[in-house]
């Protein structure tokens, strides 16, 4: 007999789906009355058999499975789901609480360990850490996957020579450990250089994280950049990792670097010059091998002479200097880039201009009745 799924009112699909697998139903009914209160949705399994069933047929983010059951034992169905399934986090339970036990169960690939009757508080803690770690490792990994799709060098359009240079210049330095400055106007792709850069270097598999300069004030500035402990300020109820501690291994990428304070600009040159930071309300200093990489639409070097910019933190931001041409001095590039977003929207929208339409198109250039023409025949059919 299969047991339905199960599914309180208060459950919430974003919360996450939980399957339970024990023979006992009093364990079973506890336990679906315990996450269904929570917001959890909740499958319930009756024996080994049914809930290898329920895991082939669908996804869980979680797992509860009872280590004693008739059909097979908890640690024969933990084998059988990590010889195919290494992500979903599996919780043992079990009334024959051990030392030895657990160790077997942890190294048989469980990610937790709990003897009846569990503290419902401290299960309820370690089954939203470990959802919320397993989604942000998995949000991680789509990233990295995306990042290197959307933003390597194919990616960046151009072919005028002025571009071609750039190019050159970012294949050149995207493998090396060297900060870089780009500069430009806005919207000549300061960011999407970056994150080429980071895309192709060897931190790649790594954090790439980009933070907004002129859009925080100081005080949160320096919090999001470096972190605080518990109690550093008057909102600090728990403490919290900073950009930099996060980035570890990977890049920073600051967008527009003028805006940052006199204050913060210390502590950011302390980074480059030591590797290292303090968190707000901490003493010890944390270590970090982290690249910076910085974007300003502004004369940096006007504003080292107007005051406004420590002078030593420029040259350690200016090591290598990256230039976007704005588009109007590559105007070669327009037809490219036109060709590059008309295809790019046709296939987001699985629609595409036919050939009849393109020569009607053509043919609009040549006056207002041709446009007109080329308006009545514009045939928008189905992306093939």
């Amino acid at each position: 007999m299969t047991a339905p799924t199960h599914q309180t009112n208060a459950a919430s699909p974003g919360k996450g789906h939980i399957l339970v697998i024990d023979d006992e139903a009093d364990i079973r009914e506890s336990l679906e009355m315990l996450l269904g209160s929570e917001g959890y949705q909740v499958d319930l399994a009756q024996s080994a058999t049914e809930g290898l069933h329920r895991l082939e047929t669908r996804g869980y983010d979680l797992v509860l499975l009872d280590l004693m059951m008739p059909d097979r034992s908890g640690m024969d169905v933990l084998a059988e789901v990590r010889g195919r399934d290494h992500d979903t986090p599996i919780f043992l339970i079990t009334a024959y609480g051990s030392v030895e036990a657990a160790v077997k169960a942890l190294k048989s690939g469980a990610n937790d360990y709990f003897s009846k009757p569990w503290d419902n508080d401290k299960l309820l803690i370690e089954i939203e850490r470990m959802i919320a770690a397993r989604r942000l490792e998995s949000e991680n990994t789509y990233l990295k996957r995306a990042l290197k799709q959307r933003y390597s060098f194919p990616n960046i359009i151009g072919k005028s020579e002025r571009m071609v240079k750039m190019l050159d210049l970012v294949a050149q330095v995207a493998s090396s450990r060297s900060t870089i400055l780009i500069t430009g106007e806005t919207g000549t792709g300061k960011e999407l250089v970056a994150k080429a850069i980071h895309a192709n270097s060897p931190r790649a598999d790594h954090l790439f994280v980009a933070v907004n300069s002129g859009s925080l004030p100081p005080e949160l500035l320096e919090s999001t950049l470096f972190g605080h402990v518990k109690g550093a300020f008057t909102s600090a109820i728990q403490s919290k990792k900073g950009y930099f501690e996060v980035a570890d291994h990977g890049t920073i990428f600051f967008d527009e670097i003028g805006t940052i304070g006199p204050e913060t600009q210390v502590k950011l040159l302390r980074v480059l010059q030591d590797k290292e930071f303090t968190p707000l309300g901490s003493t010890d200093p944390i270590r970090v091998d982290v690249r910076i990489l910085a974007a300003t639409n502004a004369d940096l070097f006007q504003l080292v002479r107007d005051g406004r910019f420590r002078e030593d933190l420029y040259y350690r931001l200016n090591v290598i200097n990256i230039a976007l041409p704005p588009l109007r001095e590559r105007k070669e590039d327009i037809p490219l880039l036109a060709d590059h977003f008309f295809h790019h929207y046709c296939h987001e929208n699985n629609k595409f201009l036919d050939s009849a339409t393109r020569r009607s198109n053509s043919a609009s250039r040549s006056g207002p009745s041709s446009v007109r023409t080329a308006s009545r025949a514009c045939n928008i059919t189905p992306c093939r």
